[in-house]
């Protein structure tokens, strides 16, 4: 896979826009409706941010019944996007392995729902 170009350079005001929060994944279903294999999550972000849904194409490393209770990194910010039957409310976060799958972004120790990234 060819790696992506470096972005441009922004400042700290930008970078500060984009909320990515931790949450934990409560709810994960079949996404059969999706263009490409996907999940359908559930993530609590806690209290002040709250529990939103996801559309994540993470099938190749990730099982169903492994993925609750997993902590996931999201952007809690951005509109909701309508993918297929399906509203998705928020962006999980991932890189591309060497074969461009999805692995998830997650904190090495657990940390409190909602935790924002700095």
């Amino acid at each position: 896979m060819a790696e992506a170009a470096q972005a441009g350079v922004i400042g700290i005001e930008d970078f500060l826009k984009v909320d990515v929060r931790v949450g934990t994944i409560v709810e994960a279903h079949p996404f059969p409706e999706a263009r490409k294999p996907a999940y359908k999550l559930t993530i609590d972000f806690g209290s002040q941010i709250g529990v939103k849904r996801s559309s994540a194409q993470i099938t190749e490393h990730y099982k169903l019944e492994e993925l609750v209770g997993r902590q996931v990194a999201g952007v809690v910010n951005l509109p909701p996007r309508r993918i297929g039957p399906f509203m998705s409310e928020v962006l999980t976060l991932g890189f591309p392995d060497a074969q461009g799958a999805v692995v998830l972004v997650t904190p090495g120790t657990a940390v409190p729902n909602g935790a924002r990234l700095f």
